[in-house]
C-alpha cells in the first residue's frame, strides 16, 4: 500500500479551446487517510480538476499522481483501487437498484462474481437502500440516486473515495448519515475527497481542505487551521459609529452589518476592556463584545473576496 500523499499535483493546468484557463499551475496535497474537503467559488475548476484527476480528460501541463501513481497514465492499475461520485451516477433507468449495482460489479475486472451478490447486499445497506433494491432507478429521488451512486464506489474496498456533492438532494437525516459513513470510511483507512457547496459539512466531516479561486489554489491545510482566526465581535445598535472607534483604535479589516461589526483587533497586548470602554465612552450602545473563531465561512470570503457558490 502507497503511504504518500493520497492525492498529489505539480503545476497541473488545464486551457480549453479558445484560451480559456479552468485550473492554472495547481499544487494540490491530499494526505493519506484525511478526509479532504475541496472548496472554491462557481468556476473555480473544481470539477475540472477532479476530471483530470480520473483521467477523464488530459492536463494542457503540469502533473497528477493518485496513490503514487501518474494520472492519466496509470489509470488501469489505479482506479481498480478508487471509488468515485462525479456529478452523479450514471444509471439505467429501467433497472432496479440493486441490478444497476449487479451491471456496476460486473464491469470490474477484478470482482468476484461468485460474491457478488453479497457485496451488492452489503453496499445497500451500508447506504439505506435494502428497502428500495428491487425498485427502478428511474423512479428513485435525487437523493436515492446518490445514495445508489455512493454504493456503488462502496462495492469494494477502496484505499481513496473522490466524491463531488455527496449529499446532493439528501433530506436532513440522509445528510447526517452519509457524513456519518465517510467518518467510518476514514475510520476504517479510506482517504475520502470531496467536493461540497455546504461549509458546515466539511467543518463537520473534514480534517483538510483547500480552497480554489479562479483556477488558482488559494489556501490548503488542516480546517482547523484555515478556521483558526479569531475576530473581535461587537453587537450595537450604532454599528458605524462603533466601526469608527475602533478604526481608531487601530483595529483593521472591519466588516460592518445592520447590528453588527468584526474587526482585527488593534496589534499588541492591549486590554480588551479598554476597548469596550473606548466605544461606550463615545457613545456606542454595546449589547455584547468579544473575541469569538471565525467559521469556515469567514475564512472562505477573507480568502477569496467572494461568496459561497461552489457549483463550478
Amino acid at each position: 500500500m502507497h503511504q504518500g500523499p493520497a492525492i498529489e499535483t505539480r503545476g497541473l493546468t488545464k486551457r480549453f479551446r479558445g484560451g480559456q484557463l479552468a485550473v492554472n499551475q495547481l499544487d494540490l496535497t491530499v494526505p493519506r487517510d484525511s478526509v479532504f474537503g475541496f472548496l472554491g467559488p462557481n468556476g473555480s475548476g473544481k470539477t475540472t480538476t477532479i476530471r483530470m484527476l480520473m483521467g477523464l480528460i488530459a492536463p494542457t501541463s503540469g502533473t497528477a499522481s493518485l496513490l503514487g501513481r501518474p494520472m492519466p497514465k496509470a489509470s488501469r492499475t489505479v482506479l481498480p483501487r478508487v471509488g468515485a461520485l462525479i456529478e452523479g451516477p450514471a444509471l439505467y433507468g429501467f433497472l432496479s437498484g440493486r441490478d444497476n449495482l449487479i451491471r456496476y460489479d460486473s464491469a470490474d475486472p477484478e470482482a468476484d462474481p461468485r460474491t457478488r451478490r453479497t457485496r451488492v447486499a452489503a453496499a445497500l445497506d451500508r447506504v439505506g437502500l435494502t428497502a428500495a433494491a428491487g425498485k427502478k432507478s428511474k423512479a428513485y429521488s435525487l437523493g436515492m440516486k446518490q445514495r445508489l451512486g455512493l454504493a456503488a464506489a462502496l462495492l469494494q474496498p477502496r484505499e481513496l473515495l473522490v466524491l463531488d456533492e455527496p449529499t446532493n438532494g439528501l433530506d436532513p437525516q440522509g445528510m447526517r448519515e452519509i457524513r456519518a459513513l465517510i467518518r467510518e470510511l476514514a475510520a476504517d483507512g479510506t482517504t475520502v475527497f470531496l467536493s461540497s457547496h455546504l461549509l458546515d459539512e466539511i467543518e463537520q466531516v473534514c480534517t483538510h481542505a483547500a480552497v480554489m479561486a479562479q483556477g488558482r489554489l488559494i489556501v490548503q491545510g488542516p480546517v482547523a487551521e484555515l478556521a483558526a482566526r479569531s475576530r473581535l465581535a461587537v453587537t450595537t445598535p450604532d454599528p458605524a459609529d462603533a466601526a469608527r472607534v475602533l478604526k481608531e483604535l487601530g483595529a483593521t479589516d472591519l466588516t460592518v452589518t445592520d447590528h453588527r461589526v468584526t474587526a482585527e483587533p488593534p496589534p499588541g497586548e492591549g486590554d480588551l476592556a479598554d476597548l469596550n470602554a473606548a466605544l461606550v465612552h463615545a457613545g456606542v450602545r454595546v449589547r455584547s463584545f468579544g473575541m469569538e473563531r471565525a467559521s469556515l465561512e469567514d475564512a472562505f470570503v477573507a480568502l477569496t473576496g467572494e461568496g459561497f457558490d461552489v457549483a463550478g
